[in-house]
Protein backbone atom coordinates (compact mmCIF):
# COMPACT_ATOMS: atom_id res chain seq x y z
CA UNK A 1 0.00 0.00 0.00
CA UNK A 2 2.74 2.49 0.70
CA UNK A 3 4.20 2.42 -3.21
CA UNK A 4 0.44 3.69 -3.99
CA UNK A 5 1.64 7.31 -3.68
CA UNK A 6 5.21 7.69 -2.73
CA UNK A 7 6.78 5.64 -6.03
CA UNK A 8 4.34 8.31 -8.62
CA UNK A 9 5.97 11.57 -6.77
CA UNK A 10 9.39 11.51 -8.72
CA UNK A 11 7.04 11.63 -11.76
CA UNK A 12 4.94 14.24 -10.91
CA UNK A 13 6.57 17.16 -12.31
CA UNK A 14 7.53 14.99 -15.86
CA UNK A 15 3.65 14.30 -15.86
CA UNK A 16 2.01 17.83 -15.36
CA UNK A 17 4.79 19.02 -18.11
CA UNK A 18 3.90 15.59 -20.88
CA UNK A 19 0.40 16.61 -20.09
CA UNK A 20 -0.16 19.89 -19.79
CA UNK A 21 -1.74 19.51 -16.81
CA UNK A 22 -1.60 22.35 -14.20
CA UNK A 23 -0.58 21.67 -10.34
CA UNK A 24 -3.62 20.97 -8.73
CA UNK A 25 -4.68 18.57 -11.43
CA UNK A 26 -1.39 16.53 -10.49
CA UNK A 27 -2.36 16.27 -7.03
CA UNK A 28 -5.23 14.56 -7.73
CA UNK A 29 -3.45 11.80 -9.03
CA UNK A 30 -2.16 11.78 -5.08
CA UNK A 31 -5.32 12.74 -3.53
CA UNK A 32 -7.55 10.57 -5.37
CA UNK A 33 -6.17 7.18 -4.24
CA UNK A 34 -5.90 8.50 -0.80
CA UNK A 35 -9.71 9.09 -0.55
CA UNK A 36 -10.71 5.86 -2.31
CA UNK A 37 -8.67 3.76 0.19
CA UNK A 38 -9.81 5.75 3.42
CA UNK A 39 -13.71 5.37 2.12
CA UNK A 40 -13.17 1.38 1.09
CA UNK A 41 -10.76 0.16 3.75
CA UNK A 42 -13.42 0.11 6.97
CA UNK A 43 -16.06 -1.80 3.47
CA UNK A 44 -13.89 -3.82 2.85
CA UNK A 45 -13.01 -4.69 6.54
CA UNK A 46 -16.78 -5.58 7.48
CA UNK A 47 -16.12 -7.82 4.01
CA UNK A 48 -13.12 -9.79 5.34
CA UNK A 49 -14.93 -10.41 8.65
CA UNK A 50 -18.27 -11.67 6.25
CA UNK A 51 -16.05 -14.08 4.01
CA UNK A 52 -12.63 -14.68 5.24
CA UNK A 53 -9.17 -12.24 4.68
CA UNK A 54 -7.57 -14.05 1.60
CA UNK A 55 -10.85 -13.74 0.12
CA UNK A 56 -10.94 -9.61 0.22
CA UNK A 57 -7.02 -9.32 -0.61
CA UNK A 58 -6.48 -11.26 -3.86
CA UNK A 59 -9.07 -9.37 -5.69
CA UNK A 60 -7.90 -5.88 -4.04
CA UNK A 61 -4.22 -6.85 -4.90
CA UNK A 62 -5.69 -7.77 -8.61
CA UNK A 63 -7.44 -4.57 -9.14
CA UNK A 64 -4.79 -2.64 -7.22
CA UNK A 65 -2.67 -3.98 -10.31
CA UNK A 66 -5.63 -3.38 -12.98
CA UNK A 67 -5.53 0.10 -12.33
CA UNK A 68 -1.94 0.80 -12.25
CA UNK A 69 -2.04 -1.12 -16.00
CA UNK A 70 -5.06 1.46 -16.93
CA UNK A 71 -3.22 4.16 -15.92
CA UNK A 72 -0.15 3.19 -17.71
CA UNK A 73 -1.53 2.59 -21.04
CA UNK A 74 -3.77 5.59 -20.83
CA UNK A 75 -0.70 7.71 -20.41
CA UNK A 76 1.00 6.17 -22.59
CA UNK A 77 -1.22 5.52 -25.85
CA UNK A 78 -4.35 7.62 -25.28
CA UNK A 79 -4.78 10.73 -26.81
CA UNK A 80 -6.30 12.66 -23.26
CA UNK A 81 -5.25 10.49 -20.67
CA UNK A 82 -5.77 12.57 -17.81
CA UNK A 83 -9.35 10.75 -16.87
CA UNK A 84 -8.53 7.63 -17.73
CA UNK A 85 -5.59 8.27 -15.50
CA UNK A 86 -7.48 9.79 -12.01
CA UNK A 87 -9.67 6.70 -12.94
CA UNK A 88 -7.25 3.77 -12.51
CA UNK A 89 -5.83 5.97 -9.68
CA UNK A 90 -8.97 5.44 -7.63
CA UNK A 91 -9.57 1.31 -8.89
CA UNK A 92 -6.21 1.61 -6.98
CA UNK A 93 -6.94 3.36 -3.81
CA UNK A 94 -10.14 0.48 -3.49
CA UNK A 95 -7.65 -1.98 -4.47
CA UNK A 96 -5.00 -0.57 -1.42
CA UNK A 97 -7.68 -0.28 1.38
CA UNK A 98 -7.45 -4.21 0.24
CA UNK A 99 -3.99 -5.01 1.36
CA UNK A 100 -2.17 -3.44 4.23
CA UNK A 101 -5.30 -2.66 7.17
CA UNK A 102 -6.11 -6.64 6.10
CA UNK A 103 -3.16 -8.27 6.59
CA UNK A 104 -2.99 -6.65 10.02
CA UNK A 105 -6.31 -8.28 10.77
CA UNK A 106 -4.75 -11.51 9.34
CA UNK A 107 -1.94 -11.25 11.49
CA UNK A 108 -3.86 -11.00 14.49
CA UNK A 109 -5.75 -13.99 13.59
CA UNK A 110 -2.84 -16.63 12.61
CA UNK A 111 -0.40 -15.16 15.79
CA UNK A 112 -1.39 -15.48 19.08
CA UNK A 113 0.37 -13.95 22.17
CA UNK A 114 4.13 -12.64 21.83
CA UNK A 115 4.17 -14.18 18.55
CA UNK A 116 1.68 -11.78 17.15
CA UNK A 117 3.12 -8.47 18.62
CA UNK A 118 6.49 -9.28 17.10
CA UNK A 119 4.84 -9.89 13.22
CA UNK A 120 2.78 -6.55 14.08
CA UNK A 121 5.97 -4.94 14.26
CA UNK A 122 7.31 -6.84 11.36
CA UNK A 123 4.62 -5.59 9.52
CA UNK A 124 5.19 -1.52 10.60
CA UNK A 125 8.85 -2.13 10.10
CA UNK A 126 7.83 -3.58 6.16
CA UNK A 127 5.71 -0.37 5.93
CA UNK A 128 8.49 1.73 7.01
CA UNK A 129 10.47 0.03 4.08
CA UNK A 130 7.91 0.53 1.71
CA UNK A 131 8.02 4.45 2.52
CA UNK A 132 12.06 4.37 2.30
CA UNK A 133 11.85 2.67 -1.06
CA UNK A 134 9.02 3.61 -2.77
CA UNK A 135 10.48 7.13 -3.87
CA UNK A 136 13.72 5.13 -5.35
CA UNK A 137 12.26 2.69 -7.11
CA UNK A 138 9.63 5.00 -8.86
CA UNK A 139 13.13 6.73 -9.56
CA UNK A 140 14.71 3.93 -11.52
CA UNK A 141 11.88 2.95 -13.12
CA UNK A 142 10.98 6.52 -14.70
CA UNK A 143 14.65 6.10 -16.29
CA UNK A 144 12.58 3.72 -18.70
CA UNK A 145 10.14 6.29 -19.70
CA UNK A 146 8.06 8.76 -17.73
CA UNK A 147 4.84 6.76 -16.81
CA UNK A 148 6.65 3.47 -16.17
CA UNK A 149 5.94 3.66 -12.44
CA UNK A 150 2.40 2.92 -13.57
CA UNK A 151 3.09 -0.27 -15.06
CA UNK A 152 5.38 -1.34 -11.90
CA UNK A 153 2.38 -1.91 -10.26
CA UNK A 154 0.87 -4.48 -11.70
CA UNK A 155 4.07 -6.78 -11.44
CA UNK A 156 4.30 -6.09 -7.28
CA UNK A 157 0.81 -6.72 -7.16
CA UNK A 158 1.28 -10.35 -9.54
CA UNK A 159 3.92 -11.51 -6.75
CA UNK A 160 2.07 -10.33 -3.97
CA UNK A 161 -1.42 -12.65 -5.43
CA UNK A 162 1.00 -15.55 -5.75
CA UNK A 163 2.98 -15.34 -2.54
CA UNK A 164 -0.35 -14.55 -0.77
CA UNK A 165 -2.12 -17.56 -2.39
CA UNK A 166 0.01 -20.30 -1.96
CA UNK A 167 1.60 -19.34 1.53
CA UNK A 168 -0.96 -18.16 3.39
CA UNK A 169 -3.51 -20.86 5.24
CA UNK A 170 -6.60 -19.36 6.85
CA UNK A 171 -8.13 -21.50 8.96
CA UNK A 172 -11.92 -22.15 8.41
CA UNK A 173 -14.48 -20.79 10.12
CA UNK A 174 -16.19 -23.08 12.49
CA UNK A 175 -19.63 -21.07 12.53
CA UNK A 176 -21.50 -18.92 9.98
CA UNK A 177 -20.26 -15.17 9.58
CA UNK A 178 -23.33 -13.73 11.57
CA UNK A 179 -25.76 -11.32 9.79
CA UNK A 180 -25.23 -7.53 9.29
CA UNK A 181 -27.93 -6.80 11.73
CA UNK A 182 -26.13 -8.31 14.64
CA UNK A 183 -22.50 -7.91 13.26
CA UNK A 184 -23.66 -4.13 13.40
CA UNK A 185 -24.87 -4.59 17.05
CA UNK A 186 -22.04 -6.23 18.22
CA UNK A 187 -19.65 -3.62 17.10
CA UNK A 188 -21.32 -1.20 18.76
CA UNK A 189 -21.36 -3.01 21.85
CA UNK A 190 -17.59 -3.02 21.50
CA UNK A 191 -17.37 0.57 20.69
CA UNK A 192 -19.64 1.62 23.95
CA UNK A 193 -17.71 -0.24 26.28
CA UNK A 194 -14.24 0.35 25.00
CA UNK A 195 -14.69 2.84 22.26
CA UNK A 196 -13.29 5.54 24.71
CA UNK A 197 -9.28 4.04 24.32
CA UNK A 198 -9.76 2.51 21.09
CA UNK A 199 -10.43 6.03 19.53
CA UNK A 200 -7.59 7.02 21.41
CA UNK A 201 -5.56 4.55 20.17
CA UNK A 202 -7.00 5.73 16.43
CA UNK A 203 -6.14 9.26 17.27
CA UNK A 204 -2.54 8.48 18.39
CA UNK A 205 -1.88 6.46 15.42
CA UNK A 206 -3.26 9.50 13.20
CA UNK A 207 -1.45 11.93 14.80
CA UNK A 208 1.80 9.77 14.10
CA UNK A 209 1.56 9.70 10.40
CA UNK A 210 -0.07 13.35 10.15
CA UNK A 211 3.00 14.65 12.11
CA UNK A 212 5.56 12.29 10.48
CA UNK A 213 4.72 12.80 6.82
CA UNK A 214 4.07 16.62 7.70
CA UNK A 215 7.76 16.95 9.08
CA UNK A 216 9.24 15.28 5.65
CA UNK A 217 7.16 17.44 3.73
CA UNK A 218 8.54 20.25 5.18
CA UNK A 219 12.17 18.08 5.08
CA UNK A 220 11.83 17.76 1.24
CA UNK A 221 11.03 21.64 0.61
CA UNK A 222 13.82 22.59 2.50
CA UNK A 223 16.15 20.49 0.97
CA UNK A 224 15.38 21.84 -2.53
CA UNK A 225 15.08 25.30 -1.92
CA UNK A 226 17.59 26.35 0.52
CA UNK A 227 20.13 23.21 -0.12
CA UNK A 228 19.05 22.69 -3.93
CA UNK A 229 19.37 18.73 -3.31
CA UNK A 230 17.21 16.67 -5.65
CA UNK A 231 17.03 13.28 -6.84
CA UNK A 232 18.53 10.12 -5.39
CA UNK A 233 20.42 12.28 -2.56
CA UNK A 234 17.24 14.52 -1.63
CA UNK A 235 15.54 10.64 -1.44
CA UNK A 236 18.14 9.02 0.71
CA UNK A 237 18.02 12.24 3.30
CA UNK A 238 14.04 11.78 3.38
CA UNK A 239 14.85 7.92 4.04
CA UNK A 240 17.49 8.86 6.98
CA UNK A 241 14.08 9.13 9.27
CA UNK A 242 12.22 6.13 7.78
CA UNK A 243 14.86 3.91 8.56
CA UNK A 244 15.13 4.56 12.18
CA UNK A 245 11.65 4.66 12.26
CA UNK A 246 11.14 0.87 10.50
CA UNK A 247 14.50 -0.30 12.69
CA UNK A 248 12.78 1.07 15.97
CA UNK A 249 8.95 -0.87 15.00
CA UNK A 250 10.78 -4.20 14.71
CA UNK A 251 13.18 -3.99 17.93
CA UNK A 252 9.47 -2.78 19.64
CA UNK A 253 7.02 -5.34 18.33
CA UNK A 254 9.84 -7.86 19.28
CA UNK A 255 10.04 -6.79 22.66
CA UNK A 256 6.56 -5.85 23.98
CA UNK A 257 5.13 -9.26 23.77
CA UNK A 258 1.69 -9.29 25.02
CA UNK A 259 2.26 -7.01 28.21
CA UNK A 260 -0.02 -4.17 28.12
CA UNK A 261 1.79 -2.43 30.55
CA UNK A 262 5.02 -1.97 28.43
CA UNK A 263 2.95 -1.55 25.39
CA UNK A 264 1.28 1.78 27.30
CA UNK A 265 4.78 2.77 28.36
CA UNK A 266 6.05 3.09 25.25
CA UNK A 267 3.16 4.38 23.96
CA UNK A 268 3.66 7.36 25.95
CA UNK A 269 7.72 7.37 26.32
CA UNK A 270 7.58 7.84 22.38
CA UNK A 271 4.74 10.63 22.28
CA UNK A 272 6.98 12.60 25.04
CA UNK A 273 10.10 11.92 22.65
CA UNK A 274 8.34 13.31 19.41
CA UNK A 275 7.04 15.59 21.43
CA UNK A 276 10.67 16.94 22.94
CA UNK A 277 11.82 16.67 19.31
CA UNK A 278 9.25 18.79 18.07
CA UNK A 279 9.89 21.78 20.54
CA UNK A 280 13.51 21.61 20.17
CA UNK A 281 13.91 22.40 16.28
CA UNK A 282 12.61 25.67 16.84
CA UNK A 283 16.54 25.98 18.08
CA UNK A 284 17.94 24.16 14.54
CA UNK A 285 18.42 25.37 11.29
CA UNK A 286 21.61 23.97 10.03
CA UNK A 287 20.61 20.18 8.23
CA UNK A 288 22.92 18.33 10.17
CA UNK A 289 21.79 18.91 13.39
CA UNK A 290 18.21 19.32 12.38
CA UNK A 291 17.98 16.13 11.04
CA UNK A 292 19.77 14.17 14.40
CA UNK A 293 16.63 15.87 16.18
CA UNK A 294 14.42 14.82 13.90
CA UNK A 295 15.49 11.26 14.00
CA UNK A 296 14.34 11.43 17.68
CA UNK A 297 10.76 11.84 16.34
CA UNK A 298 10.93 8.96 14.05
CA UNK A 299 12.39 6.66 17.14
CA UNK A 300 9.21 7.82 19.30
CA UNK A 301 7.08 7.06 16.44
CA UNK A 302 8.80 3.59 15.83
CA UNK A 303 7.52 3.23 19.63
CA UNK A 304 4.06 3.95 19.20
CA UNK A 305 2.80 2.60 15.81
CA UNK A 306 4.03 -1.57 16.64
CA UNK A 307 2.13 -0.84 20.33
CA UNK A 308 -1.45 0.44 18.99
CA UNK A 309 -1.14 -2.59 16.13
CA UNK A 310 -1.19 -4.79 18.53
CA UNK A 311 -3.35 -3.06 21.14
CA UNK A 312 -5.73 -2.78 18.71
CA UNK A 313 -5.41 -5.76 17.31
CA UNK A 314 -5.73 -8.01 20.15
CA UNK A 315 -8.32 -6.18 21.48
CA UNK A 316 -11.42 -7.46 19.41
CA UNK A 317 -12.49 -10.68 18.13
CA UNK A 318 -12.01 -12.10 15.05
CA UNK A 319 -15.28 -11.99 14.40
CA UNK A 320 -14.97 -7.94 13.78
CA UNK A 321 -11.28 -7.74 14.03
CA UNK A 322 -11.38 -6.92 10.50
CA UNK A 323 -13.64 -3.86 10.44
CA UNK A 324 -11.50 -2.48 13.65
CA UNK A 325 -8.31 -2.66 12.74
CA UNK A 326 -9.14 -1.47 9.09
CA UNK A 327 -11.42 1.38 10.37
CA UNK A 328 -7.77 2.05 12.07
CA UNK A 329 -6.33 2.43 8.75
CA UNK A 330 -8.58 4.59 7.21
CA UNK A 331 -7.85 7.01 10.10
CA UNK A 332 -3.92 6.22 9.65
CA UNK A 333 -4.53 7.07 6.05
CA UNK A 334 -6.22 9.96 6.64
CA UNK A 335 -3.42 11.34 8.93
CA UNK A 336 -1.06 10.94 6.06
CA UNK A 337 -3.55 13.02 3.25
CA UNK A 338 -3.88 15.60 6.39
CA UNK A 339 -0.59 15.97 7.03
CA UNK A 340 1.39 17.71 3.84
CA UNK A 341 -1.42 19.97 3.13
CA UNK A 342 -1.74 21.74 6.74
CA UNK A 343 1.54 21.47 6.79
CA UNK A 344 1.86 23.61 3.66
CA UNK A 345 -0.53 26.10 5.42
CA UNK A 346 1.55 26.00 8.60
CA UNK A 347 5.06 26.40 6.76
CA UNK A 348 3.72 30.10 4.89
CA UNK A 349 2.30 31.00 8.48
CA UNK A 350 5.61 30.67 10.12
CA UNK A 351 8.26 27.76 10.82
CA UNK A 352 8.51 28.07 14.71
CA UNK A 353 5.05 28.30 15.39
CA UNK A 354 4.70 25.32 13.19
CA UNK A 355 6.98 23.28 15.20
CA UNK A 356 4.98 24.16 18.42
CA UNK A 357 1.67 23.50 17.46
CA UNK A 358 3.40 20.10 16.57
CA UNK A 359 4.71 19.59 19.83
CA UNK A 360 1.76 20.90 21.68
CA UNK A 361 -0.27 18.09 19.48
CA UNK A 362 1.70 15.11 20.43
CA UNK A 363 1.53 16.33 24.43
CA UNK A 364 -2.20 16.48 23.98
CA UNK A 365 -2.24 12.94 22.55
CA UNK A 366 -0.12 11.71 25.38
CA UNK A 367 -2.08 13.17 27.73
CA UNK A 368 -4.90 11.25 26.48
CA UNK A 369 -3.09 8.26 26.34
CA UNK A 370 -1.98 8.03 29.65
CA UNK A 371 -5.50 8.75 31.08
CA UNK A 372 -7.91 7.03 28.92
CA UNK A 373 -5.71 3.82 27.92
CA UNK A 374 -5.64 1.53 30.96
CA UNK A 375 -3.15 -1.26 30.55
CA UNK A 376 -3.88 -4.04 32.35
CA UNK A 377 -1.41 -5.88 34.63
CA UNK A 378 -0.47 -9.39 33.55
CA UNK A 379 -2.68 -10.89 36.45
CA UNK A 380 -5.92 -9.53 35.01
CA UNK A 381 -5.19 -10.43 31.16
CA UNK A 382 -5.23 -13.87 32.15
CA UNK A 383 -8.44 -13.89 34.54
CA UNK A 384 -10.30 -11.59 31.73
CA UNK A 385 -8.64 -14.30 28.58
CA UNK A 386 -11.82 -16.42 29.24
CA UNK A 387 -14.45 -14.00 29.81
CA UNK A 388 -13.45 -10.87 28.89
CA UNK A 389 -16.28 -8.51 27.60
CA UNK A 390 -15.12 -9.01 23.66
CA UNK A 391 -15.62 -12.71 24.49
CA UNK A 392 -18.97 -12.54 25.46
CA UNK A 393 -20.03 -10.49 22.82
CA UNK A 394 -18.80 -12.63 20.17
CA UNK A 395 -19.35 -16.22 21.75
CA UNK A 396 -22.56 -16.42 19.46
CA UNK A 397 -19.80 -16.17 16.32
CA UNK A 398 -16.92 -17.52 16.95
Amino acid sequence: MTLGNSMLIPILPKMQSELNLTAFQVSLTITIFSVSAALFIPILGYLSDRFSRKAIILPSLILYGTGGLLAGIAAGWFTNPYLWIIFGRSLQGIGAAGTAPIAMALTGDLFKGGDQSKVLGLVEASNGFGKVLSPIVGSLLALWFWYAPFLGFPIFCLISVFLTLFFIREKKKKKEAPPIGKYVKGLFSVFKLEGRWLFTAYLAGATCLFTLFGILFYLSDVLEAQYDIVGVLKGAILAIPLLCMMTTSYITGSKIGKNMKRMKAFIVIGLLLMTASFSTLVFFSALVPFISVLVVSSIGTGLVLPCLNSLITGSVGKARRGFVTSLYGSVRFLGVAAGPPIYGWLMAWNRNGMFLVTAGLTLLVCILCIFLIHAKTKKEQEEESATTIFTKYHLTTE
